[in-house]
């Protein structure tokens, strides 16, 4: 009961939030017109983000802390079994609220890619900080841990964690070009999360499956006016998603695997969007419309179609993440969908590009 209460309070606060952002970016001038790759009609605010950083951000903040204020709550919650999780749901909150601030510093000054760069390495940071790493990751060819039991050297600790923040916080950036897109993406990979939390885990991690079911709420209480192009989420909102769903992905036990298999095409799309503009002397980071759900809109693919059929697509292997529990038939997944992923890439960089003008 506790987790549809939470899903629903995140779902209304966030509901409610959304026209009040979408006010702001107008009163701040935080807009998109159309042109260049941006092919949306009218003025939009894409000042999103604040909404959906509003109701994650109070809604994990009633959680985390009101056991203490209200001492009869804590009857109505699950017991925390890890005397660190309110220290990584601190760093969670702390580093929410940077990256919402940089993302809206980002949506007014437009930054280049080195300070982008900066601010997930940032970002990754006050993970790290806050325990929220990657000490441990599953041997999928047997039982235990990579490593052993004591996991990876420190070293390499942080050069995982940090690459894992920041791939995953440009995987949600890159993805972000279509109404919908990212928002409902990361609902599936929310009810995804949660429900492996609390079916599948052993012991079930109660209390961390709360955030996944915050996040489902959010997004699905952002998404109608998303959907319905009356307000974009802006580098705010990819910022925040990408870092929460970064950390959501360590906290609850480093279900790396689960992440990956449910967003694993964008994250490919990632690695191959900054090989090829190496390739062709662009710079990695520079925006344009080479993404795969770009050439598909300009080979004439109905957007609301394309969203949809994203949606379903890792809708399908989230469930097979839940469904299939052997772990070398996952990695077999993950290298065939590696395979196929590249094909399509290799089949949609031939297709032409409009021109962002």
């Amino acid at each position: 009961m506790i987790f549809l209460t939470t899903l629903v309070f995140a779902f209304l606060l966030t509901f409610l939030l959304t026209p009040l952002a979408g006010r702001l970016g107008h009163r701040w001038g935080l807009v998109d017109a159309p042109g260049g790759r941006r092919k949306h009609k009218g003025i939009v605010p894409r000042t999103g983000g604040l909404a959906l950083f509003g109701g994650f951000f109070v809604t994990v903040l009633l959680l985390t802390f009101l056991p203490d204020w209200l001492p009869a709550a804590a009857a109505w919650l699950p017991a925390r079994n890890d005397p660190n999780e309110e220290r990584r749901l601190t760093a969670l909150l702390v580093g929410s609220v940077y990256c919402v601030g940089f993302g809206l510093l980002d949506d007014r000054f437009s930054f280049k890619a080195g300070p982008q760069y900066l601010i997930q390495f940032g970002a990754a940071i006050i993970g790290f900080a806050g325990l929220i790493f990657i000490k441990h990751v599953n041997n999928p060819f047997g039982e235990g841990f990579l490593f052993g039991a004591e996991g990876f050297p420190w070293w390499l600790v942080f050069l995982l964690t940090v690459f894992w923040f920041m791939g995953m916080m440009n995987t949600i950036n890159f993805l972000d070009g279509a109404s919908g897109l990212v928002a409902g993406v990361t609902a599936v990979l929310s009810a995804v999360l949660a429900l492996h939390m609390i079916f599948k885990a052993e012991p079930p991690q109660l209390s961390v499956a709360l955030l996944p079911s915050a996040l489902l709420g959010v997004t699905l209480g952002f998404l109608p006016f998303n959907f319905g192009r009356r307000i974009f989420m802006g580098s705010s909102g990819s910022y925040f998603l990408g870092f929460v769903v970064a950390a959501l992905g360590i906290i609850g036990g480093a279900r790396l695997a689960t992440v990956m298999m449910v967003v694993g095409l964008p994250a490919l799309e990632v690695g191959w969007l900054m090989f090829t503009r190496w390739r062709r002397g662009v710079s990695p980071g520079e925006g344009g419309r080479d993404h795969l759900h770009f050439r598909l809109l300009d080979m004439g693919v109905n957007e609301r179609t394309l969203v949809v059929g994203y949606w379903l697509f890792c809708a399908m292997l989230g469930a097979f993440t839940l469904l299939i529990d052997d772990r070398l038939l996952k990695l077999a997944a993950l290298s065939i969908g590696v395979i196929v992923g590249i094909s399509i890439f290799a089949w949609a960089s031939r297709q032409p590009v409009e021109p962002a003008v």
